[in-house]
């Protein structure tokens, strides 16, 4: 089953930040429910072409959030009633990169009304994004 998420090498958002919010968008989507395996590292790594350690380090932080945790001789399975956590916890993420841009906006000068605006539009653009070609054996 492929990835519900990409990962965009020229954001200004870590890969490793950028796989552990496609899970969590995922999982509080009900794209993953309580009981489901995660893809292993690997199998991650391989299909967003990045290198293994940064899949591990996205992993890692889902697991001390408590939306995953290993389960021997299966993988990271997805915990029950993390669906709520997930979602809080994606809007908490949406929320940093918002207040980021808010505050390059009010260096600019902008007023509220043309943030919205370009916010809107680039809502647009991230609805309508194709998926980028992986990358080969970089990390991040």
């Amino acid at each position: 089953m492929p990835l519900p998420f990409l990962v965009n090498p020229n954001a200004p958002v870590p890969i490793f930040r950028q796989i552990a919010d496609g899970f969590r968008a995922a999982i509080g989507r009900g794209g993953y429910a309580a009981g489901d395996l995660l893809p292993s590292v690997r199998a991650i790594a391989e299909e967003l072409g990045v290198n293994p350690n940064t899949v591990h380090k996205a992993i890692a932080e889902l697991e001390r959030d408590g939306l995953v945790a290993a389960e021997r001789g299966r993988g990271m399975v997805v915990l029950a009633g993390t669906r709520a956590q997930a979602r809080a916890s994606g809007d908490e993420a949406v929320m940093q990169h918002l207040a980021e841009a808010a505050r390059l906006a009010a260096a600019a000068h902008m007023d509220g009304e043309r943030f919205e605006q370009l916010a809107r539009r680039a809502m647009r653009a991230a609805s309508t994004q194709q998926p980028t070609a992986p990358r080969t054996g970089a990390s991040s």
